[in-house]
């Protein structure tokens, strides 16, 4: 699931959700202006920041939304937080939050930089330790169903779309919180059929929204690319035995296509026995 572009789109466009979920009132939102941030540094770039729109007394927030391990994540965060700093020399003071969906992906050593948790000026949130979902604001709750398991999210995503449905009366707001919801049943559950998903989750003429064609459509260009990667694999199994006949080594063969050694013994014990005299 494309989680970057998932969450870009909800803070972008409901940022209230990220103010509920650092404890601000949603209210704040209202003094903020939300985009991606490239520095001037190869390589470099913030998942999103909140800057003020007024008053030097608001911090700005450097926003990191982290779905993988990196070891280097702060290093690299705080680096970036510095260039920033440096190049745009703000009067605000400022912020990092960094979003994981669960804790065991928090692997990187915070010894040389224990201060800024310490001091509050760093804070970590893991989307599966925010609680029961029915408990939630509905904004909040629309972000942990990203990381919701299967059978979980099922349940989640009825009872959010409900719950936007009877809770929301801002009609654009709704209407962003349940395309949002959409968007990431898309995604979860790439292989269903419209029929499905209608009667899974009570959705109306899904297929002929915007985030359904999307999401299907990079669905099978994901499909293609897979298909054309096993392809190259299958090939190279077939070239196995070929250069092991020509002379090479099992070492040697393994070099030559990019493959383990294991893979190779394996893939020559499933081959028939030779039936040269």
């Amino acid at each position: 699931m494309k989680t970057d572009s998932i969450f870009y789109r909800l803070f972008q466009e409901l940022p209230s959700i990220f103010f509920e979920l650092i404890g601000n009132p949603p209210q704040t939102a209202e003094d903020y202006k939300f985009s991606s941030i490239e520095i001037k540094q190869t390589a470099f770039r913030i998942d999103g920041v909140f800057l003020p729109t007024q008053g030097e007394e608001n911090p700005i927030f450097f926003v990191e939304v982290q779905f993988q391990t990196d070891t280097e994540i702060y290093s690299r965060l705080l680096s970036e937080i510095s260039l920033y700093l440096r190049q745009n020399k703000p009067k605000n003071s400022w912020r990092g939050v960094v979003i994981y969906p669960n804790r065991s992906l928090d692997t990187a050593d915070i010894k040389n930089y224990s201060e800024f948790f310490t001091s509050g000026r760093i804070s970590r949130i893991y989307l599966n330790e925010l609680g029961e979902t029915a408990l939630l604001p509905v904004g909040i709750a629309t972000m942990k169903l990203v990381v919701d398991e299967e059978e979980t999210a099922i349940t989640s995503a009825r009872q959010l779309i409900h719950r936007t449905q009877q809770e929301i009366n801002i009609e654009p707001q709704r209407r962003q919180l349940l395309e949002l919801i959409e968007t990431i049943l898309v995604y979860k559950f790439p292989t269903m059929s419209r029929e499905e998903i209608e009667g899974m989750f009570g959705l109306s003429d899904l297929k002929q929204t915007r985030v359904y064609q999307e999401g299907k459509q990079e669905g099978k260009q994901e499909g293609k690319q897979e298909g054309k990667q096993e392809g190259a694999r299958e090939e190279k199994f077939r070239m196995i035995p070929l250069l092991l006949r020509l002379g090479l080594s099992f070492e040697e063969t393994a070099k030559e296509l990019g493959l383990s050694l294991e893979e190779i013994q394996q893939e020559m014990q499933k081959q028939p026995p030779s039936q040269d005299k």
